[in-house]
């Protein structure tokens, strides 16, 4: 991809669409996803408490983690926002808000999980190409990043209290890293995107937005931001001012080319970018236009 990428307008659906609920072709309310090297989707169903996972043409999902009800059980989850795929250890990693913690779940035939890192309020998280976690805690103002195995973590954005001072977050949602481990994060009640270089002790402003939710960055620094409520995915090419739409931004709704306050995106290895659609309880992907 390059900062010239155009894809395709019509979204195809890989997962949901099928109204809100919990059967095995539904999704509810879905928020994170991840997207592996065989493009099947790791999708936090939030409403229903569990990760399932679509595989590519699959017309419906199964259940990875959780699955067991909402609660705090190590076979439960409750309202999950977040999850990842560590290749490393073959596992998921998913963050659960309500429960404050963030637990590590087998990818395969996993009955239960492990919490990781407690007290922790999170929407989102990642990981660099080393291994380390990085968490927002959107109740203290904060991003940290995290060793496997630590449960303290150091802070690398924010940790000056509420604000909008360039050293400053307010509630944190969704956060990315680049090669250079730079963190990106969106700073939700300030509505932007900050960039804060490693060791800095403050950020950069990126990006302006009304809502923002999912956050990527690419090889090339070009920044990817779900802007919730204005139904559409932007782009803010490394040193813009101004960020450019590319998905939705043709009003609310469920065409193939509209969204419903997306939530969070990703890449799969060919540039395809799915969208979790929360509000029409789906995921869908956008091809690259070849043409």
């Amino acid at each position: 991809m390059d900062a010239s990428t155009k894809w395709i307008q019509n979204g195809i659906t890989v997962a949901g669409d099928h109204g809100d609920g919990n059967g095995k072709n539904q999704l509810s309310n879905p928020c994170g996803l991840a997207v592996d090297d065989h493009q099947t989707v790791y999708i936090a169903d939030s409403w229903n408490h569990r990760i399932v996972a679509w595989e590519l043409g699959a017309t419906t999902g199964r259940v990875v983690a959780g699955g067991n009800g909402g609660g705090n059980r190590a076979d439960q989850l409750t309202s999950p926002t977040g999850v990842i795929i560590d290749k490393k250890r073959d596992c998921l990693i998913v963050c659960e808000h309500e429960n404050k913690r963030v637990v590590r779940w087998p990818c395969k035939n996993g009955t239960r999980g492990e919490t990781i890192i407690s007290g922790v309020q999170c929407y989102g998280l990642t990981m660099d190409d080393q291994g380390y976690l990085y968490i927002p805690d959107y109740n203290k103002h904060e991003v940290r990043r995290y060793r496997i195995g630590d449960t303290q973590g150091t802070v690398v954005a924010g940790g000056n209290g509420s604000g909008n001072r360039l050293d400053q977050l307010n509630c944190p949602r969704y956060v990315c890293v680049d090669r250079e481990q730079s963190v990106y994060v969106s700073d939700y009640n300030n509505r932007r995107v900050t960039k804060w270089k490693k060791d800095a002790r403050e950020g950069v402003f990126v990006a302006q937005l009304s809502l923002p939710y999912g956050v990527v960055v690419d090889h090339l620094g070009t920044v990817y931001v779900a802007d919730h409520s204005n139904h559409q995915i932007m782009r803010w090419p490394q040193g813009v001012t101004h960020g450019t739409v590319i998905i939705g931004g043709n009003g609310r709704g469920n065409q193939p080319n509209k969204l419903s306050c997306p939530h969070s995106l990703a890449f799969d290895q060919h540039g395809s970018l799915y969208v979790s659609d929360l509000e029409n309880h789906r995921i869908q992907r956008f091809n690259v236009d070849r043409n």
